[in-house]
């Protein structure tokens, strides 16, 4: 193999490789944007529900529902309720939980992003007694229940006893969760219970429907929500439970407090734009304490509101998702990242390429013109006979393997060019033989 055979060879090898170099480099990056920079949302979340038979709890089931639709299996871990909601969502335990607003705390929760306030959590205060129940300072003498040990009911109640001057080391307090202080009120074995959740959890609707069973009318309410500012009011207007026997019997301003959709700040941004949508079509609806899709919303109070959920309070879900079945909007967003940065990297080289093409389909022909120029240069007054047959044969294979090369229309003038190279070199051999001769 001659010297020009051996880069003629190493050429196409060249450009072959640089080819393969640079698909390979594009799968690559691909991979990497695909895989990497934008991956795909996880197929299990787990949530914190809070105590069975709670409203936290009837509402993430409700969730559990919507997600499962969409191929997304929601874990419920029950819970003591907001407290343990949030010790839970710090130490990584679950990605999502429902906390009373006022719990959590930026500066002690830099990981966790508030989702919204999905409704209102009225303090219930329901009671037994003969007289109506004004002011926190008549329980003094009375059982009551404060909540479960431990849990953000409890933290509340006991705030607003220890204001009105009840001692908290009182033999009547009962530290019990929601379920158990409805039914020790219903038997009888309790006066008073504090207990913290929507109006539309089975025990509130228990309560309310009880007979004998009565909501406090505490007076001062703008008071307490100066003392703690979590803390709103809310009307419950005459009539609003049962219009017939008129449940209340007169308007009643309740305090409360928000539930909050609190995940961890490492969510992935698909599942929390699910989570959100989600949450539009369960909290949306009027309600005794809201008007319709008065709720979810953003409130910032206690936790930075996560990015994306701004954006869908601001400008609804994306565009994909509009239109598109959640999975298959996933991907497409998936692969729209993966490609655009590929596209500019396309372009340009889209207009290297046909330069490297033309170059190599004339590499094809201009490589003959190497060997031509060698044994051009050999051809002297002194090239014997012999020599001049040998070169007269190299002439012929060259031209036969320039007749036999394919190649582009557009690039045949070069090969008729080589033509007629190759014939002038084999005149000019030819002249020096009939001239020795």
């Amino acid at each position: 193999m001659t010297t020009l055979q051996w880069l003629r060879n190493q050429s196409g090898v060249f450009v072959t490789l640089t080819v393969l170099g640079v698909i390979g480099t594009l799968v690559f990056a691909f991979w990497l944007l695909f895989s990497v920079v934008r991956p795909a949302p996880p197929r299990t979340v787990t949530m914190m529900t809070g105590a069975p038979g709670g409203g936290y709890a009837m509402f993430a089931e409700m969730y559990r529902a919507a997600l499962a639709r969409e191929g997304i299996d929601l874990v419920l871990v029950p819970s003591t309720g907001s407290i343990d909601n949030l010790r839970a969502l710090k130490s990584g335990e679950a990605d999502l939980a429902f906390i009373q607003s006022g719990i959590a705390h930026e500066p002690d929760s830099p990981d966790l992003v508030s989702l919204g306030s999905m409704y209102f959590e009225p303090v219930w205060i329901f009671h037994r007694l003969p007289t109506p129940l004004t002011r926190l300072s008549e329980i003094n003498g009375h059982s009551l229940a404060t909540g479960e040990p431990g849990s953000a009911t409890q933290l509340l109640a006991l705030q607003m006893l220890a204001d009105n001057g009840v001692a908290l080391n009182s033999p009547g307090l009962h530290a019990l969760g929601a379920n158990a202080a409805a039914e020790a009120l219903l038997e009888g074995r309790i006066d008073v219970a504090f207990i913290i959740s929507g109006a539309e959890s089975p025990v509130i609707q228990q309560l309310l429907a009880a007979p004998g069973i009565h909501i406090a009318e505490l007076e001062h309410t703008a008071a307490y929500t100066r003392r703690i500012p979590h803390l709103q009011t809310k009307l419950l207007p005459a009539g609003a439970i049962d219009l017939v026997a008129i449940r209340p019997p007169r308007d009643v301003t309740l305090l409360g407090a928000s539930a909050d959709l609190v995940a961890r700040a490492d969510l992935h941004p698909a599942i929390i734009m699910l989570l959100l949508q989600t949450a539009r079509e369960i909290h949306g609806a009027p309600g005794l304490f809201q008007q319709a899709r008065e709720y979810p919303k953003l409130t910032g109070r206690d936790l930075p509101p996560s990015s994306v959920a701004q954006r869908l309070y601001e400008s609804g879900p994306p565009f994909l998702q509009r239109y598109l079945p959640f999975w298959l909007a996933i991907l497409v967003d998936r692969l729209l990242v993966a490609l655009l940065p590929l596209i500019a990297i396309l372009i340009p080289l889209m207009r290297i390429l046909p330069v490297v093409y033309s170059w190599q389909m004339r590499s094809r022909v201009y490589r003959w013109y190497g060997e031509m120029k060698f044994l051009e240069a050999r051809i002297t007054p002194e090239t014997t006979d012999a020599e001049i047959e040998e070169y007269l044969r190299q002439l012929d294979h060259i031209e036969e393997q320039a007749n036999h090369k394919r190649i582009p229309l557009s690039y045949n003038s070069e090969l008729y060019t080589l033509r007629e190279h190759i014939q002038l070199v084999r005149e000019k051999l030819l002249n020096l033989r009939t001239s020795r001769r």
